[in-house]
């Protein structure tokens, strides 16, 4: 019963990490076969089955049996991934005995042969694996799960260039397909950043205040501190977050945004950089949300040239 758990809970294991789908008589069929590889033990005649060659055979006919034979490729992959998934299991339930290992317990366990070699004796409980295998399984599926994520999240990475006057920003941003944040009046699209990036640049008061204050407030503030030269790049934004109501995000005009995704440079003028308070991600993978439209434009000087000429022409429109 014991090896019936365990085999089933390795092939689930590897069901999960090659996305195979789940057949329960299948699986029961599988672990049923594997398990009845113990029933060796009791028979002395048969000790000459306990060897390399008939252990791998028995596991490649539990994956025939669990999975079936789609392709001698995907075969060879569930394979590979079923010795991983135990190796991983094994290796977890010897390293936390060890480590819960007293020194007593140790050296009780080394014993000397008659022809003088050394070995070590080692028991493990029944409830000792059940627990820890489980925990070891529960632990690798969340490791791996945790990588996937990484990974979907490392396609959608760009590092972003902001730069007004001689300042220049630099970070990675996330491009965020359900971003449609626009302003209003001009129709901009706003590429969210966090202000910490641009805390140097903005008023002293403002990094204190800014969990403190409204966006509106803060902008009245900014708009009457002489010293701030970038009082006209302005902007108040108005946006819904999910479960809330209208709420307001101070943004800054920028002279030029470039976004560089898979070795290609996107340069743009017409954005507005919307400033956030928080922190966008929690483990520092990213530190702007990138708005879609931005991977959209042009790709070199000539392009950023007319972006900016465009703008121009739409600023002395909207000035008359």
């Amino acid at each position: 019963m014991l090896n019936l758990l365990i085999d089933a809970s390795l092939l689930v294991v590897t069901a999960w990490m090659r996305k195979q789908r789940i057949v329960i008589w299948r699986l029961t069929a599988s672990a049923a076969f594997g398990a009845a590889y113990v029933v060796m033990m009791f028979l002395p005649e048969l000790s000459f089955l306990y060897t390399f060659l008939v252990k791998f055979l028995f596991s490649v006919v539990m994956l025939w049996i669990a999975f079936g034979f789609g392709s001698l490729q995907s075969y060879l992959r569930n394979l590979g991934a079923f010795y991983i998934v135990n190796f991983v299991a094994a290796g977890g339930i010897l390293g936390i005995h060890y480590l819960l290992q007293s020194s007593d317990e140790v050296f009780s366990g080394i014993w000397y042969s008659t022809s003088g070699g050394l070995s070590f004796s080692l028991k493990v409980g029944t409830l000792f694996i059940m627990i820890v295998l489980f925990a070891v399984l529960w632990w690798f599926r969340a490791v791996i799960s945790a990588r996937r994520r990484l990974e979907r999240i490392d396609t959608c990475l760009a590092e972003v260039s902001v730069r007004i006057d001689e300042t220049l920003i630099s970070c990675t941003g996330l491009i965020d397909t359900g971003n449609q944040l626009n302003d209003p009046l001009s129709r901009l699209p706003v590429m969210v950043m966090e202000v910490s990036l641009w805390a140097q640049h903005l008023p002293e008061t403002s990094e204190a205040k800014w969990s403190m204050e409204h966006a509106d407030n803060l902008i009245l503030m900014w708009s009457d501190d002489e010293a701030f030269p970038w009082r006209d790049r302005l902007r108040l934004i108005p946006y819904r977050a999910v479960g809330k109501g209208t709420q307001f995000m101070i943004a800054l005009k920028p002279d030029q945004v470039s976004v560089t995704i898979g070795g290609r440079e996107v340069m743009t003028t017409r954005v507005l950089i919307g400033l956030d308070g928080g922190t966008l991600s929690s483990d520092g993978m990213y530190r702007a949300i990138i708005h879609p439209a931005l991977t959209e434009g042009q790709e070199s000087g000539a392009g950023s040239a007319r972006a900016a000429t465009s703008e121009a022409s739409s600023t002395e429109i909207r000035g008359l």
